[in-house]
């Protein structure tokens, strides 16, 4: 399809619209890299969220776009892809942010994403618009990415209690602190490399379905840069309703806990990245901090409150895909 003037403002505006939402995403999910170190107060929350910001940033650097190449081409056919597609999934996806973050429940900006690109599609071309690889692989690392935070943050607290077994708690408490800052760096950076990566994947998206890019073209430099400008930007703002919740309601952390989970996590994130898999920054950390919990005794978990956080993992998909299905009807009419 050749570009035209109408088109080139209904690209525009979704672009805006993939950008708002990597904002918020930035701003939803950034409990997920500081919670824990503003939970151990080895960071002042303002500088917390300004180290996570730069972070994100960095991550530019550092990943290839796999995970953007799997939003993009992977997830649901190229072939019925088209604006009004691209406009129910982004408004699905912004509007759960938004419910979830108001009520201060950690849920999935990612899956909220999928979700939206799913509903979107099906209502579309059906079921089989979708391409079942893709699907089935994002929604098995629902389970998956926050099982393996759980495991890798219990062995890395096993293993530093074990490194640390002869030292005063003293001792421990000020070399956590320090490794602290190298952890929720690490996490914030995976955050950013696999989060900024998913908004690339709609807008390269939309530049194909719009006759702007070919087939074979990589994302333009300029769709890089601004979504991990935009998803560091959300960070620096913050989502400090679901801080306290991750940091503290859980179970309680300390800094040697906070390392644990945010080195659990960032290797998680770090695995996912590389291999091209869109997860949940979300179910990550939680896991971890799970994992890091159920180490000292299963009852310093509060799993009523786990609990509450899963049955949101569970319904993102299905709530934002239905939203988007409505919204794509609507966008017939309004686009």
């Amino acid at each position: 399809m050749e570009p035209t003037s109408i088109s080139l403002w209904v690209v525009i505006l979704l672009v805006g619209m993939a950008l708002v939402f990597d904002f918020i995403n930035g701003f939803h999910d950034a409990a997920n890299a500081i919670a824990t170190v503003v939970s151990t107060r080895v960071l002042k929350p303002h500088t917390a969220v300004a180290l996570a910001a730069f972070c994100n940033l960095a991550a530019i650097v550092v990943f290839d776009l796999h995970v953007a190449s799997t939003i993009g081409k992977g997830t649901i056919d190229p072939s019925i892809i088209d604006y009004h597609v691209v406009f129910g999934a982004l408004v699905a996806a912004i509007f759960w942010d938004i419910v979830t973050w108001y009520y201060g429940i950690p849920s999935s900006s990612s899956h909220a994403l999928i979700g939206g690109l799913i509903g979107a599609a099906i209502a579309k071309a059906g079921f089989g618009s979708l391409i079942l690889s893709g699907v089935v692989k994002t929604v098995a690392f629902i389970f998956i990415s926050p099982l393996l935070g759980m495991l890798l943050g219990s062995l890395m607290m096993i293993l530093v209690s074990w490194f640390f077994r002869k030292s005063t708690p003293r001792k421990v408490d000020i070399w956590s602190r320090r490794l602290q800052l190298f952890s929720v760096s690490a996490y914030a950076m995976g955050h950013g490399g696999n989060d900024a990566q998913k908004t690339m994947g709609i807008i390269w998206m939309l530049l194909l379905s719009g006759g702007y890019l070919q087939s074979s073209d990589s994302a333009p430099l300029w769709i890089v840069l601004s979504c991990h400008v935009a998803i560091g930007l959300g960070t620096v703002f913050g989502g400090w309703r679901i801080v306290k919740l991750m940091g503290q309601k859980i179970t309680r952390l300390r800094p040697v806990g906070g390392f644990c989970a945010e080195t659990g996590g960032a290797v998680t994130l770090f695995f996912a990245t590389i291999c091209g898999i869109p997860v949940s920054t979300t179910h990550t950390i939680t896991g971890a901090i799970v994992g890091v919990g159920a180490t000292r005794r299963t009852s310093s978990v509060r799993w009523g409150i786990a609990g509450t956080i899963v049955w949101a993992w569970i319904l993102t998909i299905p709530c934002s895909a239905l939203i988007a299905a409505i919204f794509w009807y609507l966008g017939r009419v309004l686009i």
